[in-house]
């Protein structure tokens, strides 16, 4: 990619509905440039797909978090499997240092969370975990603003 390309993506994750005409507005190029460029960043798999993002409120999950998980031996695999098919687990991440994977989590009440967490903590191969509730949530620069 360059220096153009990581422009458009980083347009299009501030927003992926900009027209193409905003988003050839905004780097100075022609509308067929943008659009050679999305498809050619598509076609390559750079650009994987686009999505929505909910507020967490109306996402159906009052209660979000972070989980690291530290995995015993070589369970990894049957670890993230059983992790991924839980539907409260939004994201699995597989790490380095202390936690081998750390898990992105919601559920909609803060029993179902606790069920979810007793549910992670029993299967086979997790050692040991430390979960942290997701308070608030920002994007962009270091005071979290954009």
């Amino acid at each position: 990619m360059d220096t153009t390309d990581q422009a458009l993506v980083a347009l299009l994750r501030q927003d992926g509905r900009a027209s193409v005409s905003a988003l050839a507005a905004s780097l100075g190029v022609s509308r067929g440039t943008v659009q050679n460029r999305i498809a050619r960043l598509m076609e390559r798999g750079t650009i994987q797909g686009f999505t929505v993002r909910l507020r967490p409120d109306l996402a159906g999950q009052g209660v979000r978090a972070v989980m690291m998980i530290e995995v015993r031996g070589d369970r990894s695999a049957a670890v993230l499997r059983a992790l991924r098919a839980l539907v409260e687990v939004s994201c699995v991440h597989t790490t380095n240092g202390r936690w081998d994977v750390v898990v992105e989590l919601g559920a909609d009440s803060l029993e179902r969370f606790d069920a979810v967490l007793r549910q992670i903590r029993q299967i086979e191969g997790v050692a040991n975990s430390e979960t942290s509730i997701l308070l608030s949530s920002g994007s962009g620069g270091a005071d979290g603003k954009r």
